[in-house]
């Protein structure tokens, strides 16, 4: 089942127990505006490279949507239609007056250049300018992109509208960033954490922790974890996968993955099959990569060895 149709299930099936009128049910299931556009650039070499681009906004009853660019080579309009719905959803739970969208570029950015990642990411802001901005949709860094995609969109869109710094969160300080921004999704990682072991009387200290994902959520989680005297037994990202049962060195970790691009090739641990470590001896396990990574299999086999 892919990740829009597990979307539509779930959401079909709060809206059985919530007793939605049929009407009102199609309606929010279907996206307000979605839009695809080709991105051809220039590369270093000089030959040209086209990607496909997507923006789906979802809702906007409730005030402007709001939601990430992810770069990714999985990128399809299913996994961005279902990502912009939960958007919505999230938004409204914790009442903040936004909608839910969500964009994304198929493309494999540790494939690319600084210099091509900018020619793409203002190409993409170029095709979608007149359809984002502070009032209608306020897109975001997800996986793949960050702070400086963030400057790039930015610079890119001021060019049509004029200086416009709200039109994207996300971006540096310099740019009016906000502060703890970087680590904001992990810190609620950890957060999430403390109110699942409060409920059973621990806390975050002496817990065995495995983290899938070493971006920003889950390299902001990991260090996090371990300032609260947790043990981060195993992490993977998209280079490998390490493990020491006697807990990493996180501080370490994070200087190696800066200094060479992924947790692979870290001394202060073991290489293990990147597969494994969503069914590694531990505590509590973080998924913190792509989503739809726990399912039957996993569970089965995590069931069998615990």
């Amino acid at each position: 089942m892919n990740a829009l149709a597990a979307t539509n299930r779930n959401f079909k099936l709060a809206a059985r127990l919530l007793g939605l009128d049929s009407k009102l049910e199609k309606s929010l299931l279907i996206p307000f505006r979605e839009i695809k556009v080709e991105c051809t650039i220039p590369k270093d070499d000089g030959s040209l490279a086209s990607f496909v681009g997507f923006r789906v906004q979802h809702d906007n009853a409730r005030g402007p949507m709001k939601g990430g660019i992810r770069y990714h080579p999985e990128v399809d309009p299913d996994e961005v239609n279902a990502l912009a719905q939960l958007m919505t959803w999230k938004t409204a739970v914790a009442n903040i007056p936004y909608g839910g969208a969500k964009g994304g570029i198929g493309c494999d950015p540790g494939d690319l250049s600084i210099s091509e990642l900018e020619r793409l990411t203002r190409v993409f802001t170029q095709k979608i300018h007149d359809l984002i901005g502070i009032h209608i949709d306020v897109p975001a860094p997800d996986m793949g992109t960050g702070p400086q995609t963030m400057a790039w969109i930015l610079d890119e869109y001021s060019k049509f509208h004029g200086h416009s710094p709200a039109v994207v969160t996300g971006k540096p300080i310099d740019l009016g960033g906000s502060l703890g921004r970087d680590a904001a999704t992990g810190r609620g990682v950890l957060f999430a954490a403390e109110a699942l072991l409060n409920e059973h009387g621990k806390t975050v200290s002496g817990q065995r922790f495995a983290i899938q994902g070493f971006g920003n959520v889950g390299s902001w989680a990991a260090q996090l974890i371990h300032e609260q005297g947790g043990k981060v037994v195993a992490v993977s990202d998209i280079t490998g996968a390490i493990k020491n049962s006697k807990g990493i060195d996180v501080p370490s970790l994070l200087k190696h993955v800066k200094e060479h691009k992924g947790v692979t090739g870290f001394h202060g641990a073991d290489a293990i099959d990147p597969q494994s470590v969503l069914v590694e001896d531990c505590d509590i396990l973080i998924p913190a990569a792509l989503g739809g990574v726990i399912n039957r299999f996993v569970f089965w086999v995590f069931t069998m060895i615990s």
